[in-house]
C-alpha cells in the first residue's frame, strides 16, 4: 500500500471529510462502521481489491484525517458521504458495513454519483426489536460507565458481545492492538449510538428513503452472523429497496472482513462482478 494518496471533500456545513486512497481502476468508496475509521475497517481486505479498483477510504467526521465536529447525527454523516462521493467526479460504487451500510444506503437515495451499492449487514433502527433495543441501550450505558471509569479495552466488551459471533469475539479479544484501537473510537461512537436511539425524525433508512434508491443494491450477510438485528435489518431493507439482492457469505459473521479478510474480499469481488461494476 505504498501508493497511498489522500482525497478531501467539504461537507455542507464546512467540515472537511478526508480519506486515504489506494489502488487503480474504477472508484470503490468504502465507508466504515462503528469503532473504526477508514483504514482500520478496510485495511485488512485492501490487498485483494487494489489491483482492480481505486479504493477510497473516507474517515467520517471527527475521526482519522477528517475535521472535527460536534454534529455526529446520522443525517449529517449521510451528507458527508454524499459530499465525498460527488467530489470524486465520476460515478462510484459505494460499499458500507454495519453503521456505514446505513450511511451508504442513505447517500444512494440522494445523489446520482453512485452506480451501485454494497451494504454489508447495514443497521436499520426501524428493524430494531424491542428486546434487542433494550439490550443495546443497556450496553451503551455499560460502555459509557466503563469509559468514565477509564477502563480502556475492557470498555469495548459489551459492544463486541453484540456484534461478534463466538469465533470473532475470541479473535478480537485476543488482539490487544485491535482492542486498543476500538477503545480509542468508543467515546465518539457512544455519542452516535445515543443519537440513533433517541432519534425521532426522518431516517435515512425510512421506507420512503430506501424506495428512492434507483441503482442496484447488494445486501451482504455473513452466514455465521449471530445478531438477529442484522438479519432483521437485511430483511427490512430488501423489502423496501426497488432493486435489491441478498447474498450470504459462507463461514463468516458480522466482522468477517476483519478476521477472514481473504475470503471476505474474494466474495466481495465476485459479487461486484455480478453487479456489472466495471473492473480494471
Amino acid at each position: 500500500m505504498s501508493d497511498e494518496r489522500i482525497h478531501r471533500a467539504i461537507s455542507r456545513d464546512g467540515t472537511e471529510i478526508a480519506g486515504r486512497v489506494y489502488g487503480h481502476g474504477p472508484p470503490l468508496v468504502l465507508v466504515h462502521g462503528a469503532v473504526a475509521d477508514g483504514l482500520s475497517e478496510w485495511g485488512p481486505i485492501l490487498p485483494w481489491l487494489t489491483d482492480h479498483y481505486t479504493c477510497y477510504l473516507p474517515d467520517m467526521r471527527s475521526r482519522g484525517l477528517s475535521g472535527a465536529s460536534d454534529d455526529l447525527s446520522r443525517e449529517t454523516r449521510v451528507r458527508d458521504v454524499v459530499a465525498y462521493v460527488e467530489s470524486i467526479g465520476e460515478p462510484v460504487t459505494l460499499v458500507g458495513v454495519s453503521g456505514g451500510g446505513l450511511l451508504v444506503l442513505g447517500a444512494a437515495a440522494r445523489t446520482s454519483a453512485v452506480r451501485a451499492v454494497v451494504a454489508r449487514e447495514p443497521v436499520a433502527y426501524e428493524a430494531l426489536a424491542d428486546d434487542i433495543r433494550e439490550r443495546f441501550s443497556d450496553a451503551v450505558e455499560q460502555m459509557s460507565a466503563a469509559v468514565a471509569r477509564g477502563e480502556g479495552t475492557d470498555s469495548v466488551t459489551p459492544f463486541l458481545e453484540i456484534i461478534a459471533n463466538d469465533d470473532e469475539f475470541a479473535a478480537i479479544s485476543g488482539d490487544q492492538e485491535a482492542l486498543e484501537e476500538i477503545a480509542s473510537f468508543l467515546p465518539l461512537d457512544l455519542v452516535e449510538f445515543r443519537e440513533c436511539l433517541a432519534f425521532r425524525g426522518p431516517s435515512p433508512t425510512a421506507p420512503d428513503q430506501l424506495q428512492r434508491i434507483t441503482v442496484p443494491v447488494l445486501l451482504l450477510m455473513g452466514a455465521e452472523t449471530g445478531s438477529q438485528w442484522f438479519r432483521d435489518s437485511i430483511t427490512y431493507a430488501a423489502g423496501h429497496i426497488p432493486d435489491a439482492r441478498v447474498h450470504e457469505i459462507p463461514g463468516v459473521g458480522h466482522i468477517g472482513h476483519l478476521v477472514e479478510p481473504e475470503q471476505d474480499a474474494r466474495e466481495l469481488l465476485e459479487q461486484l462482478g455480478k453487479l456489472s461494476v466495471p473492473v480494471a
